[in-house]
């Protein structure tokens, strides 16, 4: 069954298949959850190839330094940052060596806040977390508490070298991992002319609530369609079955839970007691 308050129920047939792209640890206190980390979402937009037209074949591109006009191989193309009057500075991987990248497996909770403190606009990917099975109970620990508190979990993470933040919260009875942007990485919405200084009349508002109330309800995502996907599909199986097909040649981890879970719970309630100047429970 889901945890208490938890969104709906789930399949966990439906995550075989899944591979699991990062494995490490939830840490809060001294409590340490070893877990495994799967892509959440995927994305089903409709992908086309750049193609000849005469023949089908795929479009294919050279690297061609802007400067001598010669092909460039892999070995050979370094990262480059452009500086705001359009030089380029070159970086190499000693100057990387020496950033504070960090491939740390620890997913570390920094804060539990309540989560309509986090605003949606700052999350960006989502991951499911998923316990090795000696942590099945820290795992549920940490998920229940989310739950009962209505809470999030600001966390660090670094998952391809470079730390981010991120928020855990509990999804289907998962516990959902979602990285977050930086703050400065979300625009400001500085338009000239919002309305502001426009009021609606009485009469008006009431006919805008009577709308919003005509088209009210509740959402459920079986309502909705990608209509552009499905119809794509349509055509590509029409030209198929009307044999519309060019043949291309084909071209050249860590485990083990907590041994005295109460105990480590208990020490971590201490510690953050402590860091706050109150007394210890005795």
């Amino acid at each position: 069954m889901p945890a208490p308050g938890a969104e709906g129920g789930r399949d966990r047939a439906s995550y075989c298949g899944m591979r699991a792209i990062w494995k490490g640890a939830v840490s809060f206190g001294l409590v340490n959850v070893p877990v495994r980390l799967y892509s959440a979402t995927e994305n089903h937009d409709v992908q086309f190839r750049q193609v000849h037209r005469e023949d089908g074949g795929r479009i294919r591109y050279k690297r061609i330094c802007s400067v001598d006009g010669a092909e460039v191989s892999f070995d050979d193309i370094a990262k480059g940052f452009e500086t705001e009057d359009g030089q380029m500075v070159v970086l190499t991987d000693d100057d990387f060596a020496h950033l504070p990248a960090q491939s740390s497996k620890e997913i570390a909770v920094e804060k539990f806040v309540p989560g309509d403190q986090i605003d949606p606009m700052l999350l960006d990917k989502s991951y499911y977390l998923e316990p090795d099975k000696s942590a099945a109970k820290a795992y549920a620990l940490l998920r229940d508490a989310l739950v009962q508190t209505e809470r999030m979990a600001v966390v660090t993470v670094s998952i391809r070298t470079r730390m981010t933040m991120a928020v855990l919260r509990v999804r289907d009875g998962v516990i959902v991992m979602q990285t977050m942007l930086w703050p400065d990485e979300v625009r400001s919405p500085e338009f000239a002319n919002l309305g502001d200084e426009v009021h609606a009349t009485e009469k008006e508002l009431a006919m805008a609530h009577l709308l919003v109330d005509s088209l009210a309800g509740d959402y459920d995502p079986d309502d909705y369609e990608d209509d552009y996907a499905a119809a794509v599909q349509a055509v590509v199986e029409a030209k198929v079955s009307g044999g519309e097909v060019t043949e291309v040649p084909t071209a050249g981890d860590s485990s083990g839970e907590v041994v005295d879970l109460l105990e480590a719970l208990q020490r971590s309630v201490d510690r953050a007691k402590a860091a706050r100047g109150e007394a210890a429970a005795s």
